[in-house]
């Protein structure tokens, strides 16, 4: 069991291709594109998605801009990748930058760009 390489220079671990991204290029192209949405927000899957449990996606929201209160679909974090936000849940806030890790309570909540942001949200869905 181990490392190897494997054609077109890709490294290999038991069978399955590693990956590596690049969450500040994802955070700066999806910024742009938020500028210029008429919903004033752009995101992407970067890992997982509705077939595995693990789900980490990158959204980016111009100034002002928000995500209405929604229910939590299973344990999630929030991780500041740039600009300033706020993650509410009824009358409790918590403001997150650059670096903060929110965890997000399993309660409705929302989240609005105190300037223009970009996060990696990680959810773990439930069961």
């Amino acid at each position: 069991m181990g490392f190897r390489a494997a054609e077109g220079g890709s490294t290999v671990w038991d069978g399955g291709a590693m990956q590596k991204l690049s969450l500040t290029a994802l955070a700066r192209e999806h910024l742009t594109s938020a500028r210029g949405a008429s919903s004033g927000r752009s995101a992407q899957t970067a890992y997982g998605g509705h077939e595995h449990q693990l789900r980490q996606t990158v959204i980016a929201l111009a100034a002002g801009r928000r995500l209405d209160e929604h229910e939590n679909p299973g344990e999630a974090t929030v991780h500041v990748l740039s600009g300033r936000v706020r993650l509410s849940a009824g009358e409790i806030s918590w403001e997150g930058s650059p670096g903060d890790l929110l965890i997000v309570p399993d309660a409705r909540h929302a989240l609005e760009a105190l300037e223009d942001s970009a996060v990696l949200l990680t959810v773990a869905k439930l069961g």
